[in-house]
């Protein structure tokens, strides 16, 4: 697999020495020339270049490249890279790496990017996996955003535990793909019973993840919307007070303070004419 990477920082060398490893064909493309002699990577290709500019890309022959990573320490960068790598030259997969947390929702299909790395997201995902038990854990998000990969430790106490993943009622939009049981992996099937300490993943859409969620756990589901409406009441509460604050009832409205004074130039007027006057 061909596989081409911009930013040959620490992220983007220690994905590169992966890959080559792996035996796949890794070129690099970064403006400073000096990564070459620091990275100590063997057998990757180089190209001294900004990646964001079309000759760079061109150079580096984008359109025979399998996947395109986009791992500088800039979002800006890597959204541009990602977009051209899609739009100009047809890449089939692109990967971009989120650096901000607050820019994630950029990273989607509008710009080119086929899967987004967001390494804040994906450390809190491994530490919930690690302590939360009982509970529906999104690990990582696939197809822009659309599906994710979710994992669920089966408490002792489950409801599930004894039955066979045949017998269970999934949502239409999650599949069971892998039961780790004991530190090993088994590939699922309709006779498998859910014991406890399994930790089962699913692919699912996130619009199923309430769902599943309710189904893997009743509790967790109504504790998890307690929190979201509890969430909501709160910014409903605290984006009242200023608009009541702010209400235009509690300053004077200039037209109804005009309207009134000409009613009562036309009442004065009437007054002055009046023959009992």
């Amino acid at each position: 697999m061909k596989v081409v990477i911009a930013g040959a920082g620490s992220v983007g060398s220690s994905i590169a020495k992966e890959l080559l490893s792996h035996g796949h064909d890794v070129l690099l493309i970064d403006e400073k020339p000096e990564c070459v002699g620091r990275s100590g990577l063997r057998g990757a290709r180089w190209l001294i270049g900004d990646a964001c500019e079309l000759t760079t890309l061109k150079d580096a022959q984008l359109e025979e490249a399998d996947v395109v990573v986009s791992a500088t320490g800039d979002d800006k960068v890597n959204l541009v890279v990602s977009l051209l790598a899609k739009s100009e030259f047809g890449v089939a997969r692109t990967v971009g790496r989120v650096n901000n947390p607050k820019n994630d929702w950029m990273f989607d299909d509008s710009w080119g990017v086929d899967v987004a790395v967001n390494t804040p997201r994906l450390m809190t995902a491994l530490v919930e996996e690690a302590v939360e038990i009982g509970d529906l854990v999104r690990l990582l998000s696939l197809q822009t955003g659309v599906s994710s990969m979710v994992e669920f430790t089966v408490p002792a106490d489950s409801h599930l535990t004894g039955r066979t993943l045949g017998s269970i009622d999934w949502p239409l939009d999650a599949t069971v793909v892998a039961i780790l049981r004991d530190d090993a992996p088994i590939t699922p099937s309709n006779d498998d019973v859910v014991e406890p300490g399994d930790e089962l993943f699913f692919i699912t859409t996130i619009a199923a993840e309430d769902e599943l969620r309710a189904v893997l756990s009743p509790a967790a589901a109504a504790a998890a919307a307690q929190v979201r409406q509890e969430s909501l009441d709160a910014e409903s509460g605290a984006a009242g007070f200023p608009a009541a604050a702010e209400s235009p009832a509690a300053e004077p409205d200039p037209l109804a303070d005009s309207g009134a004074t000409t009613a009562e130039g036309r009442e004065t007027t009437h007054a002055s004419q009046s023959p009992s006057a």
